[in-house]
């Protein structure tokens, strides 16, 4: 099989662009972390409920990717596009507006639900134009460009706070929403061709969901991605409570220590995307997944013991760098294990993924005691269910 499936390429703005696109998710959580606490205060409201921020963001990019996914199969990528950059800045203008967590919750739907269009359909774009290696050796390119997003993203969102109101955080993304939407039509051409779209009456097809769910690989890897994800949302609702409100460091230091797990993910993002080639999307992400286990393991037993939180911030610093081997292998695995409907397909690992992100968010905010339990447990018991199923993954059939 051909490595390219269509005829239009990407320049190289092309590809920062679409690594801008699969930014989207995080650029809307992490340039607001540093400022969770001082919302809490600012609103009114418990730390559990603003870690529910997150988990009503990501419902709606969970659910939004349902929609996107078959819609950009019928319209093209383009337009579901621009229509989700528009979604995506009025519901950053709520959340900035906002003056209660309820309504901040509401908007943040309303922001995910357009985001969500960003990440799928970039995901797609690179189904269209990429097959098998290629396409997960592209992925993990993207992926490490892309993570300068979460590295950078707590670091400006302090500098943010620092000079002004946590408001302007949210009123950062509406720019960046419009921003994005006017380079659109000038950077990325229309990768799916008529030829390859489907009818509207297919749109919603029970019968294609159906065929999706019994993709045995499919649905394995889409249960690995959920399932870790899980752990990396709780990771992300909850550190920033864990090491500013109970190790009682700074917002920018936070910062610092957010960056650089995002920065060990890009230097993995890059191994993989070197080494996937040789070794397989499989071999990689079960290497990915073993550090991951390791490291929560031991952030277990390190809390457990009481030592010093230079030692909590490096283990925690190695799970997440764990991520870069595993979140492009897992979804490139999944789409390589279909071969129509890419956009369909890959709105369901979306859902998956992202799902499972709102449910280990969700658990950490009712399991939330003030201490770094509730989170360090969360991180082994999904990092652990995920080295099973990749196990289980590797004997069934192609």
């Amino acid at each position: 099989m051909q490595a390219s499936r269509v005829s239009p390429t990407l320049s190289r703005l092309g590809y920062g662009y679409l690594a801008l696109l699969l930014a989207f998710a995080s650029l809307s959580t992490d340039l607001y972390l540093p400022a969770m606490p001082t919302m809490a205060e600012a609103l009114g409201a418990s730390h559990g409920s603003l870690e529910l921020t997150i988990s009503g963001y990501l419902l709606g990019f969970s659910i939004g990717q349902l929609f996107w996914g078959p819609f950009s199969d019928h319209r093209g990528r383009r337009l579901p596009l621009a229509m989700g950059l528009i979604l995506f800045a009025v519901g950053s203008l709520g959340c900035g507006l906002a003056d209660s967590v309820s309504m901040l919750i509401g908007f943040r739907i309303v922001q995910a639900i357009g985001a969500s269009a960003s990440v799928v359909i970039g995901r797609a774009v690179v189904a269209d134009l990429f097959q098998g290696k290629q396409a997960a050796k592209v992925l993990s390119t993207l992926t490490a460009i892309m993570v300068i997003a979460p590295m950078l993203g707590p670091i400006i969102g302090a500098r943010i706070l620092s000079f002004t109101s946590w408001r302007w955080i949210f009123f950062t993304l509406v720019s960046l929403g419009i921003v994005t939407l006017a380079a659109l039509f000038r950077v990325i051409p229309e990768t799916l061709p008529m030829s390859h779209r489907i009818d509207s009456a297919r749109i919603v097809d029970k019968d294609a969901y159906r065929a999706l769910l019994s993709n045995q690989r499919l649905v394995a890897y889409a249960m690995i991605t959920m399932i870790f994800t899980a752990g990396i949302f709780a990771y992300v609702a909850g550190s920033s409570f864990v090491f500013i409100t109970w190790g009682g460091l700074t917002p920018d230091t936070f910062g610092l220590i957010f960056g650089a797990g995002a920065a060990v993910i890009i230097a993995a993002n890059l191994t993989n995307a070197r080494l996937v080639s040789r070794y397989g999307t499989d071999r990689m992400l079960l290497g990915g997944v073993t550090v991951a286990v390791t490291a929560s393991v031991a952030l277990v037993l390190a809390v457990m013991a009481e030592v010093d939180i230079r030692v909590l911030v490096a283990l925690i610093v190695i799970y997440a760098g764990s991520n870069g081997f595993i979140q492009a292998n897992a979804i490139s695995g999944g789409l390589n294990a279909v071969t129509e409907g890419r956009g369909r397909a890959s709105a369901f690992l979306g859902f998956t993924q992202y799902g499972g992100g709102m449910i280990g968010s969700a658990i950490l905010g009712l399991l939330s005691n003030g201490t770094p339990y509730p989170l360090v447990a969360i991180l082994a018991i999904t990092s652990a269910s995920s080295l099973l199923l990749i196990l289980r993954v590797r004997h069934l059939p192609a």
